[in-house]
């Protein structure tokens, strides 16, 4: 018998983007009015993002999960034909100084968000049906690496450092709850720490980052000005915030606080009881979705739905422990709350697949 989908994570979903919406509209409304004119400009773009994002997510919850692990070759094929286009100039489009877009008017459309959902389903048939040989690097781990590294290899051409940690690690999560011998994840943290020095030597500007991270008043105008502001806007917040609207920081301190660091703005307007309410509605989100997880039989539906959540919990914990300082910015968005419309768009239709796995568990 199979039951409805969980509406408690849907809830704690709708929940975040709601506030999510609400936080961008108090981060950038004063940038917004000063390059627009407009200081509902970012909100009227997210809320339309939103009510996509809702409609894709309801929609996807119906579609059975099973098609994703028939037509996973074709998915990930279109995801790298995308990344290639992307990367070609007059195709796609740099912003940020990262050409990863192709710009459609006003919005943009980014194909390296849809390859981590893309990854995820490929490398979960993969370990559905190469279970036995999963013990043997050569058969079972190469394979899969192989593939990895190609679009990991794509993306960082664009460059999009961020996205591509996030895409490794979470496959690389999903080898390891899927078996695989322990000294190959030993072997994995020397090979990154090498690739790590490569991607420094390649562009010095990533050493400025780690070492502004260090020490962050050692350059305090430029590559520590990021952390800096975050911090000024976190310190101050106390235990219940400055309240709504009232944030220094979003004033021009904070560069486009709506995007990668609107968690130091919530923590500035809403204090730590603010910041425990955003953990704590992702932590629901973990629980729901591990505990669909261990429910469901079919271990394909296993690999997906941990698969998609660690995705997206590992880049919400990344996206925290920029904005606190704790390791180098990466620039990845928060899930779920940060403008951006791609982002947004896949992480509800990661959620729309795990909740119709939930429709296939057993009462």
């Amino acid at each position: 018998m199979k039951k409805k989908f969980d509406y408690l994570l849907f809830a704690s979903v709708i929940a975040l983007v709601i506030f999510g919406l609400i936080m961008i509209y108090s981060a950038s409304s004063i940038w917004s009015e000063y390059k627009f004119n407009d200081s509902f400009h970012y909100v009227k773009q997210q809320a339309l993002f939103i009510v996509l994002g809702i409609i894709l997510m309801i929609f996807i919850s119906k579609i059975d999960y099973k098609i994703y692990n028939k037509k996973a070759n074709i998915i990930l094929g279109i995801c790298f034909l995308l990344l290639v286009l992307v990367l070609i100039p007059g195709i796609g489009s740099v912003r940020n100084g990262s050409r990863s877009w192709f710009g459609i008017g006003p919005f943009g459309i980014q194909p390296s968000e849809a390859v981590k959902i893309a990854m995820i389903i490929f490398t979960s048939k993969y370990l559905t049906l190469s279970d036995k040989y999963l013990k043997s690097y050569k058969k079972g781990v190469f394979p899969i690496l192989g593939i990895l590294l190609v679009f990991f290899a794509l993306i960082m051409l664009q460059p999009d450092l961020g996205t591509g940690v996030v895409l490794v690690v979470s496959i690389i999560a999903l080898l390891f709850i899927a078996g695989v011998d322990m000294k190959f994840f030993f072997l994995s943290g020397l090979l990154g720490l090498g690739g790590i020095v490569v991607l420094i030597l390649i562009a010095p500007y990533r050493m400025d980052r780690i070492t502004s991270f260090i020490n962050p008043w050692k350059d305090p105008l430029g590559t520590g000005f990021q952390i800096i502001q975050s911090l000024y806007a976190i310190g101050p917040g106390g235990l219940f915030g400055n309240g709504f609207l009232k944030s220094i920081q979003k004033h021009f301190y904070l560069p486009e606080p709506q995007t990668d660091f609107i968690f130091s703005i919530i923590a500035e307007e809403f204090g730590v009881l603010g910041a425990f309410i955003v953990v704590g509605l992702f932590a629901i989100i973990l629980y729901r979705v591990i505990k669909i997880s261990l429910e469901i039989k079919d271990p394909f539906a296993k690999y997906l739905s941990f698969g998609l959540i660690f995705q997206i919990i590992f880049q919400a914990s990344m996206n925290l422990l920029v904005v606190i300082g704790a390791i180098p910015i990466t620039g990845v968005t928060l899930p779920f709350l940060s403008y951006g419309g791609s982002s947004l768009l896949i992480t509800m239709a990661s959620i729309g697949i795990i909740l119709n796995i939930s429709r296939h568990i057993e009462k």
